[in-house]
């Protein structure tokens, strides 16, 4: 299990406990699993997709931000979420 926190310069968008997450990274797409190594990298526009530990998907969509990633806590900061 891993926490997902994504905020924006506004608010808290999400703050919870995730299985899975896909990002739209800036080099190309990237799924987080629990265990996975520090990571540090900047996002581009399109869709962060996470999995909740029920199995039911939520979607949060973004323009520009980065995600860091360390002992399975995941930091998104976005600039813009959209509608």
């Amino acid at each position: 299990m891993m926490e997902l926190l994504i905020v924006s310069p506004v608010r808290t968008v999400c703050e919870t406990q995730v299985t899975r997450v896909f990002f739209p990274g800036s080099l190309g797409g990237l799924e987080i699993f629990d265990g996975h190594a520090p990571l540090l990298t900047s996002l581009k526009p399109g869709r962060i997709v996470y999995t909740m530990p029920d199995g039911k998907e939520e979607t949060v969509a973004v323009r520009t931000g980065c995600v860091r990633v360390l002992n399975d806590r995941i930091e998104a900061c976005v600039e813009t979420v959209e509608p």
